[in-house]
């Protein structure tokens, strides 16, 4: 699908703020609300946009650790390790990375308590984990989700 400089525009402003209606986006880029409406099913068709969502502040909500983890796994084990994984509420994302095999988690939690819990009874329960090396955010400067264009 060919993206122009209208799409572009549309797609910016609603990473911005994905709650804008068609018709404040139309104004914003002197369209019609039916000219964006089309415009957005079509990036909608053709995979640009994937969904929309909210962003949850995680501490707002009660998860105040946020820890991110290397997972080495044997090869053969991989794709089960990263389908359990990522099925487990606190995985906020687990995507596979170049390595040896290797996950790369995120995970978000309540405590400390939390997470000893969810390493030792989710993670090193795993077999074909071969190493695990963690890290727990201190401060985040930027987060972003999805694409900025």
């Amino acid at each position: 699908m060919k993206i122009d400089d209208v799409d572009r525009k549309i797609l910016q402003l609603l990473t911005e703020n994905g709650r804008l209606s068609y018709v404040d986006i139309g104004k914003e880029l002197n369209l019609s609300r039916v000219a964006v409406r089309e415009r957005v099913n079509q990036l909608i068709d053709g995979g640009v946009i994937e969904r929309f969502s909210v962003v949850i502040n995680s501490e707002k909500v009660g998860k105040q650790v946020s820890a991110f983890f290397e997972v080495d796994c044997e090869p053969a084990y991989l794709v089960e390790v990263a389908q359990t994984l990522a099925d487990n509420p606190s995985v906020a994302s687990c995507y596979q990375m170049t390595g040896p095999s290797t996950l790369h988690m995120h995970v978000l939690v309540e405590d400390f308590t939390a997470l000893e819990k969810f390493v030792n009874n989710e993670l090193y329960s795993l077999e074909g984990i071969t190493r695990v090396e963690s890290h727990i955010l201190l401060r985040r400067f930027k987060s972003r989700n999805g694409l900025k264009l």
